[in-house]
């Protein structure tokens, strides 16, 4: 292993002898480089861009590469005062905002302007633009005999407004004429050439009012005919991409169940079969011609390291790098439990109990209940250094994956459609009973945190409850009133049955804001600052009200944070630390941990 350049997005050129990835260049401007992979290493940077290039892809034949990149747009309408008086300093001008999702959380204000697909001679030239218009558009999928690129968007005067709606599309490279290939209401995206390139593959749905469905894998001729669902009723969310076989038989896979991450394959004739098996998350980057899969896999004792198996022998996995082995000399993890337990509504839930290193049953642990975001994702078996973390100072710790959640099928991440938080909460405590019903817990001290849909639940949580030590709500949604409008996009409107000018009692009722007067809990907030998705004025309203009623709080405002507090490794680390002390300060006698 060595270092090979300092960029990212690196993709190989079909005949393995070059890369090309985007880099900073001497101006500090993002641009593409190519680097050939002989002796000498030559690396070209073969374009002038004006704005940050991304999603860049080879031409089969390796001549040409494709791009998406930001073309600006004038602003909608401006004021021109008169000129400046010599010597006045005058502030920047402001900014016109007229499009209805104008911020993004890691980006902040979104230029003015749409992502537009490119082509660029891969020894360098001038780039070509292909697709035109005020619409986004996503990266281009070369079809085998590089004459067109697929793509989605949804090229419609209402585009901004189609909650969920997308379309498939190819545009020919050299006439740049632009066809669309699906047509109905619903999402349609991913597209995958076929090897001979007859056929594509996508992914889509058609249209729904649920919070959540899995969208289906389906099949049209390359002129987009003959569409058709071959996923049958496999009711599983698919990560990632999807990867024909070399020889056009199918499709591989990745799919989130129950908490792990495997590949399986799908067949044209709708057969679906696991190729994978392990209570890990193995996520497949590339396949070989000759069938060599290469991926990252993580498992409860294990980062991700990168592995490489044969799609005809997928137990035998090789480990090619071992990347933390070094720092874990001598460390003793907590060990991993499985439990699935019996819910509201008769619903299984499924959790894992994280025990500390030497975990004796005789003895009484102090108990940290975290949840995860989304609301719907999916907590999984995957190595977690914060877990591990609180494990090593002596807390047992308890993770589950509630209604809600993705890898159970779509009706269970449906069930908190109108209803959140609501049940899921029990689905929280039955599994916090579940855990203490086996003796080696002190119920007395009982913690809970979680970020984002976890900030949600754990400040619902101690509105409703006072059996929890202290709190730690970390990036959350306590006011939905005020959220839909300030979050970074107008799609929330729709995860209610009224429109809050029409009625505000859904938004009102489901909001943690609103039960700020059980509160007894001592409850810490953290927030990024730059935090676009829950933005920091949720976490403000929720500590003034805190204050307000009597309760002992804390709002942490983290520096150089978008959405979520662990970014950075130092925000990482001040997350771990900010969650001990405040724990061990509100603990409510001696523990284990002391």
């Amino acid at each position: 292993n060595h270092f090979l350049v300092d960029g990212s997005g690196p993709i190989w050129s079909p005949d393995g002898s070059r890369i090309a990835f985007t880099a900073s260049n001497e101006s500090d401007d993002s641009q593409i480089f190519v680097r050939w992979m002989d002796d000498e290493g030559a690396t070209t940077q073969i374009t002038r861009l004006e704005k940050s290039p991304s999603n860049v892809a080879w031409a089969p034949d390796g001549n040409t590469i494709s791009f998406t990149m930001n073309v600006e747009a004038a602003p909608a309408w401006t004021v021109n005062p008169p000129g400046r008086p010599e010597g006045a300093n005058w502030t920047a001008a402001p900014k016109v905002v007229t499009r209805a999702d104008y911020r993004q959380d890691r980006v902040g204000f979104v230029d003015d302007g749409w992502r537009h697909i490119f082509v660029v001679p891969a020894e360098g030239g001038t780039p070509r633009q292909l697709t035109d218009g005020e619409w986004n558009h996503s990266a281009g999928k070369w079809t085998a005999d590089g004459v067109e690129l697929l793509f989605s968007s949804l090229r419609t005067e209402d585009a901004e407004f189609s909650y969920r709606e997308s379309e498939i599309y190819s545009v020919n490279v050299q006439s740049e004429t632009i066809t669309q290939l699906t047509r109905r209401a619903g999402t349609d995206t991913g597209a995958e050439p076929s090897p001979n390139g007859d056929l594509i593959a996508y992914r889509g749905v058609d249209q729904h009012s649920d919070t959540y469905r899995n969208l289906g894998v389906y099949l049209m001729n390359r002129d987009g005919s003959n569409q058709r669902l071959i996923s049958g009723d496999f009711d599983r969310q698919i990560t990632g991409g999807m990867r024909w076989a070399p020889d056009g038989s199918g499709l591989y896979i990745t799919t989130n169940q129950a908490g792990a991450r495997n590949l399986h394959f799908l067949s044209l004739d709708g057969e679906v079969r696991q190729v994978t098996e392990g209570e890990h998350l193995l996520v497949t980057t590339s396949f070989t011609d000759g069938g060599i899969a290469v991926g990252t896999r993580t498992s409860p004792h294990a980062p991700g390291d990168v592995v490489t198996f044969d799609l005809n022998q997928p137990a035998v996995v090789t480990q090619l790098t071992h990347v933390n082995d070094d720092i874990f000399a001598g460390v003793t993890f907590g060990e991993l439990e499985e439990f699935w337990y019996k819910s509201t509504d008769d619903l299984d839930i499924q959790g894992w109990i994280m025990k500390p290193p030497d975990f004796d049953a005789s003895k009484k642990y102090p108990m940290i209940l975290t949840i995860h975001g989304g609301p719907h994702s999916m907590y999984t078996t995957g190595f977690n250094f914060g877990w591990q973390d609180h494990a090593a100072n002596g807390y047992v710790v308890l993770y589950t994956n509630p209604r809600g959640s993705t890898g159970y099928g779509s009706a269970f991440a449906n069930e908190i459609k109108n209803a959140y938080p609501g049940k899921d909460f029990d689905d929280l405590m039955n599994g916090v009973d579940e855990v203490i019903a086996r003796g080696y817990v002190d119920d007395q001290n009982l913690f809970v945190y979680g970020c984002s849909g976890g900030g949600v639940l754990t400040s619902w949580i101690v509105g409703h409850t006072d059996r929890f030590a202290a709190a730690s709500a970390n990036c959350p949604v306590t006011n939905w009133l005020s959220f839909v409008g300030t979050t970074d996009g107008i799609g929330w409107y729709n995860n209610f049955e009224t429109f809050p000018w029409e009625d505000p009692s859904e938004h009102l009722r489901r909001s943690s804001l609103m039960y700020v007067g059980n509160v007894t809990t001592p409850t810490m907030l953290m927030t990024g600052e730059n935090d676009l998705r829950t933005p920091m004025p949720q976490t403000e309203e929720f500590y003034a009200a805190l204050k307000v009623v009597g309760v002992e709080s804390a709002m942490i405002r983290f520096k150089n944070e978008w959405h979520g507090t662990s970014r950075t490794p130092s925000n990482f680390l001040r997350t771990q630390l900010f969650l001990r002390e405040w724990f061990k300060r509100y603990a409510r006698m001696p523990s284990i941990t002391d």
